[in-house]
């Protein structure tokens, strides 16, 4: 879900700022064994999208006594697969960005420990998951949504879509790219959203027509949003020529914290009736070698401290009540107020014939 490194490239590309992020400290010590006579570094396996601010990792280190190793592992489904693997013999002590698409197979495959985390009581309940176990908590939160090229809609004279209904429109033909939903995060996400919004007897009917008006699919984000999207700085150098994009609801925000010199308003915006809600959760892996500093971590994740630092470094917003927002995201990219949801049970059932029926319906 995260973007981070998405929007990372890009500002280095154009030459504008970048933001300050970390990866792990101290490799001196193996993860080891928990106690006095323990390892003091604890190791989180994630995807390659984390990111934390310099000081605020700092802080939790020298609060904490351990020092963090961060082990990022390819996107989320890659990390995930491989942390499943390793589960007998894990690479780390903490798994981080397991999200609401992928959180069944993790847990059906015993990915994680039980751990009732410090500050749990403070996940705003639309986020909770697996409560009774206490395998996983809710870390961040994000929106897959449509978004829209404010020039382009302006200069035509037309009214950007608002939902998944008008996306099938005739107005809106030949206009729209997204994601390969069997590669890429935000492309299953919207996937996903149909799937939502129309049934499992009627999202196939609905990508039928949104083949028929012109859809384009390519494999990941990256060419989606900098090479297909007219809306995005890397799109306006590539003089691309599609004025929607699938892509997340912070993507507003990162095109005017990107810019230099920062825009007044956000050259881009989101239909909010198109949106589909994910959640990421962090969980003690089982078999961890140094579970104690393991759950330090995870509690340090629900600090309010961590919960207000994520925006800016990770695009995602804070699932813990009371954690503020930055204001770019206030004003640019506020978050869907009636999101498409999905039981991550339903998900499970369904994900792998629902791509593959996706897969035989519109790409071939």
């Amino acid at each position: 879900m995260s973007t981070t490194k998405k929007y990372l490239a890009l500002a280095v590309g154009l030459g504008l700022v970048t933001l300050s992020a970390c990866g792990s400290s101290s490799d001196d010590e193996s993860s080891g064994g928990s106690g006095s006579g323990g390892s003091k570094t604890v190791t989180l396996v994630s995807h390659d999208s984390w990111a934390v601010s310099k000081n605020v990792l700092a802080a939790f280190e020298k609060q904490s006594g351990y020092q963090v190793k961060v082990l990022e592992d390819g996107d989320a489904g890659q990390a995930v697969n491989k942390a499943i693997l390793t589960k007998d013999n894990p690479q780390g002590d903490v798994f981080f960005g397991v999200d609401n698409t992928l959180l069944s197979r993790a847990l059906d495959n015993g990915l994680f420990q039980p751990y009732e985390a410090k500050g749990a009581d403070k996940i705003d309940a639309r986020y909770q998951a697996d409560q009774d176990e206490h395998r996983v908590i809710p870390v961040d939160t994000g929106d897959i949504c449509v978004n829209y090229d404010k020039a382009y809609f302006s200069e035509h004279k037309l009214a950007p879509p608002t939902s998944f209904d008008d996306l099938i429109k005739p107005a809106y033909k030949n206009l729209l790219v997204t994601e390969n939903a069997s590669t890429s995060s935000p492309g299953l996400g919207f996937l996903l959203g149909t799937a939502a919004k129309y049934g499992d007897d009627g999202w196939q009917d609905y990508w039928g027509k949104l083949k028929a008006n012109g859809v384009k699919v390519v494999d990941g984000w990256e060419q989606a949003y900098n090479e297909e999207f007219s809306g995005s700085a890397g799109g306006k150098q590539a003089k691309a020529d599609r004025p929607l994009v699938v892509s997340y609801a912070s993507s507003p925000p990162a095109e005017v914290i990107y810019a230099d010199p920062k825009p007044t308003a956000a050259p881009t915006g989101v239909a909010t009736g198109t949106c589909f809600r994910q959640v990421e959760y962090a969980g003690l892996l089982s078999n961890a070698k140094n579970a104690e500093g393991g759950k330090a971590l995870i509690d340090f994740l629900l600090t309010k401290t961590f919960q207000e630092d994520m925006p800016l470094n990770m695009f995602v917003y804070p699932v813990v009540d009371g954690a503020q927002v930055p204001e770019e995201f206030a004003k640019y990219g506020p978050q869907a107020e009636e999101p498409e949801t999905m039981d991550p049970a339903k998900i499970a059932d369904n994900r792998d014939d629902w791509v593959k029926s996706w897969t035989s319906l519109v790409l071939k």
